[in-house]
């Protein structure tokens, strides 16, 4: 059991997912994983510095390069990616299988223009709901919370106001 929690996280590592999250879900380190964060040495020193825990910070092809080892350690990891389209490379792209973990959390995502507002920074594009959606249809749950206790709900809910039935 490498992999306890998939989040996505357009904030990657911050208070919530490395106090909150990480008491619902153990946790020995944490994988980041983003192209332009892993480009930059003061956001990989930034998200390095938020917590004790291991930490690295990879770009999409780094992670699946070393995507077997990850799940072959007897660290206990979360994965977090950015945004939706960087998790759909990994989970359904690259086809990784995080042990027994089914669900992906959806936490923070910024309002930018042209993203639909699902609830309380919590906001998708098309392009991202497009990846939710392949994301779930590799047989994933997609829930939307910032925390544990206020979940807005699943994929579900949400992915008819984006075309899809």
């Amino acid at each position: 059991m490498a992999v306890t929690f998939l989040r996505i996280d357009d904030r990657m590592i911050h208070g919530q997912t490395v106090t909150r999250w990480a008491l619902e879900y153990p946790c020995d380190g944490l994988i980041a994983v983003n192209d332009a964060a892993a480009a930059s040495p003061v956001l990989k020193a930034a998200y390095k510095s938020a917590s004790d825990k291991k930490t690295f910070v990879w770009g999409v092809d780094e992670f699946i390069a070393k995507s077997k080892k990850v799940i072959e350690s007897d660290t206990r990891y979360f994965v977090i990616t950015k945004n939706p389209i960087d998790m759909k490379k990994i989970l359904v792209d690259a086809g990784f299988v995080p042990g027994d973990v089914k669900t992906v959390i959806v936490g923070p995502c910024n309002d930018r223009p042209g993203a639909v507002k699902l609830g309380n920074n919590q906001s998708i594009t098309q392009e991202e709901a497009q990846a939710l959606e392949d994301i779930r249809n590799t047989g994933y749950e997609v829930e939307f919370s910032l925390l544990k206790e206020t979940s807005i709900g699943n994929w579900n809910k949400f992915r008819g106001q984006f075309g899809f039935n």
